[in-house]
């Protein structure tokens, strides 16, 4: 524990050594913190943020250096309440953030939880140690769950751009919660979507990959949440786990397959049957259940025009035929689909 103030120091390690039967080293400052640390290995590390010579912010950057700490659980503790100041601990990596004053349970409670989730990450993955490349795909899950959740996030609104063609890759993107959409441009200016996304999903990656500038452009279809992962991190990890290179090799896989169909679709499709795919290609992407054959989804006629390839107003002749031939209707500004399974079975 790395505490300037005396009383806080030796209440908090009274509470810990008699209610949860932990030994506690103590520190009064960052610089002997990071020194303690470093000699000791602990299991999880409580530190204050304003402390004399180095403050916790510096503790937690030394330690985050070293590879035999940078891994240990660490909780900030202190009288700093302000958003900013959260964000900027977490950030930086710190597994939780406790504000003065707290009380036993809530400094009990985030002790045990770090301890447990620590614990079950060695128990996993201790018997893999002599193969990385044998992971799970539910341990590759796990893993890259950990990289998202010490990620910064980011909200963006509706048709807010996120990169665009030309930009330098700096983060790879994880959809926490909404959805994003691809684009390109053609040489009029219109747009040409190449892609949704929806909660769970990774993009950028491409570029990150290949070291190269962004070659279409991405914005939020609606309003979303998204993990920033810097490439730096993202790389570490791939360095460490080579095995989960091979996963985001299946990706790529995967978004060739897509563009190809895509372009097929392009190529000999009719537009009734381009316009069916590109609802179906929305409505899998909101629904809760893959076996849900009914949906309302949310995309306005600009961004399923620039999907089907074709113009605003082939769309609105299309949905007023959907809606005749009762496949569709209107539910305010949202598109209410009555079975996903019948547009799929449109032909030309």
């Amino acid at each position: 524990m790395v505490e300037d103030n005396l009383e806080i120091r030796e209440s908090t390690a009274e509470i810990l050594e008699l209610t949860g039967g932990y030994e506690v080293l103590q520190a009064e400052n960052g610089k002997e913190g990071v020194e303690m640390a470093m000699q000791h290995i602990p299991d999880l590390i409580l530190c204050d943020i304003m402390m004399p010579e180095l403050d916790g912010y510096g503790v937690l950057y030394m330690l985050s250096k070293h590879e035999q700490t940078m891994h240990i659980p660490f909780i900030f503790l202190t009288a700093k309440s302000e958003r900013v100041d959260m964000r900027k601990a977490m950030e930086m990596g710190a597994d939780d953030y406790l504000v003065k004053p707290f009380d036993d349970l809530e400094l009990l409670n985030s002790i045990e939880s770090r301890l447990k989730k620590r614990e079950s990450l060695q128990t996993l993955f201790a018997h893999k140690s002599s193969n990385p490349l044998s992971l799970s795909d539910e341990e590759q899950d796990l893993m890259l769950n950990e990289l998202v959740n010490e990620a910064r996030v980011k909200v963006y609104k509706k048709k807010q751009l996120i990169y665009e063609e030309g930009d330098s890759p700096v983060y790879v993107y994880y959809v926490k919660s909404g959805k994003v959409r691809t684009f390109l441009y053609y040489q009029d200016g219109r747009e040409l979507t190449t892609s949704i996304l929806s909660a769970t999903e990774f993009f950028g990656y491409e570029s990150v990959l290949l070291n190269e500038k962004y070659t279409d452009n991405a914005s939020a279809l609606e309003d979303t949440e998204v993990a920033l992962i810097p490439k730096e991190k993202f790389f570490e990890l791939m360095f460490n786990k080579p095995v989960l290179a091979s996963k985001f090799i299946k990706l790529l896989s995967g978004n060739v397959k897509e563009k190809e169909e895509q372009m097929l679709g392009f190529a000999y499709d009719s537009v009734r049957k381009r316009v069916a795919n590109t609802l179906v290609q929305v409505a899998v992407k909101s629904v809760s259940d893959e076996n849900q054959d009914e949906v309302v989804i949310r995309v306005s006629r600009d961004d399923l025009a620039a999907l089907a390839g074709t113009a605003n107003e082939t769309i609105s002749r299309m949905l007023a035929d959907f809606k005749e031939e009762k496949l569709i209707t209107k539910v305010g500004n949202a598109i209410r689909i009555f079975s996903i399974r019948k547009l799929k079975n449109i032909r030309q």
